[in-house]
This record gives structure tokens, sequence and C-alpha cells, in this order.
């Protein structure tokens, strides 16, 4: 079987069609119909699928992730070693990412990054409020 239905797309996938139907609305799949109006997909598909649902796991927005499919020809499957090109460009925003939430993390029983939540301890580490002049919320774990 060369192409597959929304659902069993969706089955292979493992993620509901409501998904497969966004993804397609997004342009990072396509899919052609039937006499009766049915979508149809190229079993490399999958390969697509798999590609978006981990590049969604590590952090990526939909429109990075719309952008790197965007770079490969005739909107073709990615291919190991595209993955390995797209991963190399991204691992820099990954690393920042990574670093606000160790950030997050170290600083998530005291502090909000100056939100604030404890009066007492930003009267020590930020006296005088003087962190609001960067903006407001949680100014000090931003990006």
């Amino acid at each position: 079987m060369n192409q597959l239905t929304i659902g069993h797309l969706a089955e292979r996938a493992g993620v509901a069609t409501s998904a497969i139907r966004f993804y397609e609305s997004k342009g990072l799949i396509t899919s052609v119909r039937t006499v009766g109006n049915q979508r149809r997909y190229e079993q490399s598909t999958l390969r697509r699928v798999a590609f978006i649902r981990t590049a969604q796991q590590v952090g990526l927005s939909l429109e990075e992730i719309g952008a790197a499919l965007g770079t490969l020809p005739d909107g073709r499957t990615p291919t190991r070693a595209d993955w390995q090109r797209l991963s190399r460009a991204w691992r820099s925003r990954l690393d920042e990412q990574i670093a606000r939430i160790e950030a997050l993390r170290d600083r998530l029983d005291g502090c909000i990054g100056c939100g604030c939540l404890s009066l007492k301890t930003c009267a020590l580490s930020n006296p005088g409020d003087a962190v609001a002049a960067q903006g407001s919320g949680p100014v000090l774990l931003g990006p």
C-alpha cells in the first residue's frame, strides 16, 4: 500500500487525526484527494511526521520546523543526513534553551527571576527593585 488514509497515518505516527490535519494546514505535510474527497498520504509522510514530532519534542516551534522542511528540495522527506545538518544548525538555540531551563530549575524554589515572589529575598538580591528597569515579569530568566 503506497498511500495511507488519514486514520492509518495517524495510527502509525502515534498522533491524532486532528494533528495530521493541523500539520497539513500549516504546510508541513501534503495529501492528495480521492474522487470522494478523502485525504491520502504517501507512506513517506510517516517520516515527515516523525521529523515534526521529534523537532517539537526538543522544543522547536512549528515555524522553525516549517523553515527546516522548506530547505528540502521538492518537499521531499528528510533523510538522516538532513536531520544531522538541521540539528547542527539548531544546536546553539537548543543550548540556550537548556541554559534557561537549568537556571529556572536552580532558582525555582527561591525565586522566579524577580517577578517577585519574596520581598525579603529580593530586598537582598534586588535592592530597591533595580531589576524592574529591565522589564516586567521574570526578566532574569528570560531569553
